[in-house]
């Protein structure tokens, strides 16, 4: 008799790197397919965002009685939303706390991001963290914040008020590099207020698949233009931006100011792969998972990228060789003029507009059943 296939979702976490769930919904929490997801594949996270609930609360019918039940109380569509995220967040959470509790709190979050309009608000991300934070109470929960500019010191004042942080929309390894200064910043005015370290978590999210969409348009832009070395660069950006965000994080856990406060209990903030779909149909389905099997890091799928790997993985750690071949991609875009920081400051404007707009189309959608109530 052949030996059982290894699920390679396990095996990733024998390799260290721990995978989270893209997704959340009320019928995934009824109907038992999270638990299981936990269960089987390991799960040991998961991440919202406000397109997530939007495609979730608009065609899940498990919703339609909360809503009904709910809206007599609601006094906006905002308030409704948030009522409902808040339910979906706290049962996941208490289906991941066994894990977060066996852990000593290193894995087992979910995750709640702050309106994104606010994005490049910075006191108002603050306010809207904090309340988020006490609605919550969990200690298995991370408060989602854009790493905007806006946002470097509200991470540094949440971290330093024990606020567990989870910083989004990451496309650049200098931005991530300023982002881990902000939690370690956080971190060391809790030393100075004599406050704990060990139960401070933090992740922070470097998007990959967008990189590449945006890259090679730029690089079939210069091929048609009479440059077809460019073309042997296409869905490099994403791994080879990566690869130098994961290089800074070693080089700043390496340096005296993390190991002091290592050395008072801290954790490292962990690199969290996202945006790890694929967008374009000659890529793998996998190439965001399988390219990044990094120990110390997540990895926070789709269910579809999911059931991919679990059919297709291969896990493996193949960071060394990747890092020499994102150095290598990132000297030939160089060359071609192909600026990755420009990239980078263009999606992340792009980013913020791809959440604005689904959490826009959920208030109107969640507003107009409020309305329709009203006139009844």
């Amino acid at each position: 008799m052949n030996a059982p296939v290894p699920n390679p979702l396990l095996e990733l976490r024998k390799l260290g790197e721990s995978v989270w769930l893209d997704d959340i919904s009320r019928r995934m929490l009824q109907d038992g397919s999270l638990a299981r997801l936990i269960r089987e594949d390991g799960i040991a996270g998961l991440t919202s965002n406000p397109a997530i609930f939007a495609h979730s609360m608009m065609s899940d019918s498990h919703y339609a009685q909360p809503i009904a039940q709910l809206l007599p109380s609601m006094s906006s569509s905002v308030a409704l939303y948030e009522e409902l995220a808040v339910e979906d967040l706290r049962a996941a959470a208490a289906l991941l706390r066994p894990l977060y509790d066996h852990t000593s709190g290193a894995d087992g979050f979910v995750s709640l991001e702050v309106s994104p309009h606010l994005a490049y608000d910075g006191p108002g991300s603050r306010a809207e963290a904090q309340r988020l934070w006490q609605r919550l109470r969990l200690p298995n929960a991370l408060i989602k914040i854009p790493g905007t500019e806006a946002s470097l010191p509200v991470i540094r004042d949440l971290i330093a008020a024990g606020i567990n942080v989870n910083v989004t929309l990451l496309f650049s390894p200098e931005r991530y590099r300023a982002v881990a200064r902000a939690y370690m910043e956080g971190l060391s005015a809790r030393v100075a207020a004599g406050q704990p370290l060990e139960r401070v978590a933090s992740v922070a999210s470097f998007f990959l698949s967008r990189i590449d969409t945006a890259v090679d348009k730029l690089l079939d832009g210069l091929a048609a233009r009479g440059q077809p070395a460019a073309r042997s660069l296409r869905g490099k950006a994403a791994i080879a931006s990566a690869c130098r965000a994961y290089e800074i994080h070693e080089e700043m856990i390496a340096g005296a100011q993390w190991q002091g406060l290592a050395g008072r209990g801290a954790r490292p903030q962990r690199l969290l792969w996202a945006s790890t779909s694929t967008k374009d149909p000659s890529y793998s389905p996998i190439k965001y998972v399988e390219e990044l099997v990094v120990p110390n890091t997540v990895n926070t799928m789709p269910l579809e990228t999911l059931d991919a790997y679990r059919r297709l993985g291969r896990p493996e750690l193949r960071l060394k060789r990747h890092i020499a071949e994102g150095c290598d991609a990132r000297e030939g875009l160089e060359r071609l003029d192909v600026d990755l920081e420009a990239v980078a400051e263009q999606l992340e404007r792009e980013g913020v507009t791809k959440f604005i707009e689904p959490f826009g189309r959920l208030q109107q959608w969640l507003e107009e059943r409020r309305r329709g109530r009203r006139a009844s």
